[in-house]
């Protein structure tokens, strides 16, 4: 079954993301974790492209064809293509097919060093290009606050709008941590025409530079809640760490009950931060 189907099921999709380890040496322990997180049968598992540094590009197919093969759990990989040129896409999308990968997460990706001359300019172009070659379910990322680099709301809603339109089957939201800024994000683009399924994204609250690192990155918005979390937990790292696993075991209880159409949990290989929201809302 594709993601897509999984979607007209007629209950909420719940998925971990997992980043596959900076150099080869880390192999063992995205496996051990893999497995943690098997277990806890989520509906898919995603696995980024690239994160951390060259050493793992490779590694994104592969992981993924095991999380099907050896775990039995549907699975998606990442795909980047900001800088790419068509040849580097085709032949990572050919990887992909070989390994019996059918699920992929359409991304610009991030370009730290500006500008650089390439085959695609967005994500849609991606998309579109992966919709041509036909055999992939196609999921596409969505900006809850807008995209860091898009300064009109509008026009951020718009870009969804074309993902759509080249071919994206649903979109998987960034890190949000106010459910009330999700679902308003949702009301607009719904009145805007998107109608794929959307799930919301959350990530734990696991230190304070993880944090500060996050919003400078993506342009999240921290509600005063997490903000006294932070200050409450200044000096002890460990209740901090157990105090922001548990926020984000209720805010996915609270978009779940709210009526999404599902939620994607940032695990970052971490399967207490996976086990500790799929216990809260009883899919254990």
């Amino acid at each position: 079954m594709s993601i897509r189907a999984l979607y007209r099921s007629g209950r909420p999709v719940v998925s971990f993301e997992v980043f596959p380890p900076k150099q080869d040496t880390g192999i063992d322990d995205i496996y051990e974790a893999l497995a943690q997180l098997a277990a806890l049968a989520p509906d898919f598992i995603s696995v980024t492209y690239g994160a951390g540094g060259s050493g793992s590009v490779n590694r994104t197919a592969e992981i993924t064809a095991a999380v099907r093969r050896r775990y039995g759990i549907r699975a998606m990989a990442h795909l980047t293509c900001v800088g790419a040129e068509r040849g580097r896409v085709a032949a990572q999308l050919d990887a992909m097919r070989a390994e019996g990968v059918r699920n992929v997460l359409a991304l610009r990706g991030d370009d730290s060093e500006g500008a650089r001359p390439g085959a695609y300019r967005h994500a849609e172009d991606l998309i579109r290009e992966i919709r041509a070659r036909g055999g992939f379910c196609i999921g596409a990322a969505c900006y809850p606050e807008g995209h860091i680099d898009c300064e009109s709301p509008a026009r951020d809603i718009e870009y969804l709008r074309r993902k759509q339109d080249a071919g994206a089957d649903f979109l998987i939201g960034q890190l949000c941590f106010d459910n009330n800024l999700f679902f308003g994000f949702l009301e607009r683009a719904r009145a805007a025409g998107v109608t794929v399924p959307i799930s919301a994204g959350v990530m734990p609250i696991l230190g304070r530079r993880q944090i500060e690192r996050m919003i400078f990155l993506c342009g999240a918005s921290l509600p005063s809640e997490i903000i006294k979390l932070l200050h409450r937990h200044a000096h002890s790292p460990a209740d901090l760490r157990a105090a922001g696993i548990e926020r984000a075991a209720g805010q996915v209880e609270a978009l779940l009950a709210g009526g999404v159409d599902g939620v994607h949990i940032y695990t970052m290989n971490k399967p207490e931060i996976a086990s500790t929201c799929m216990t809260r809302i009883g899919r254990v």
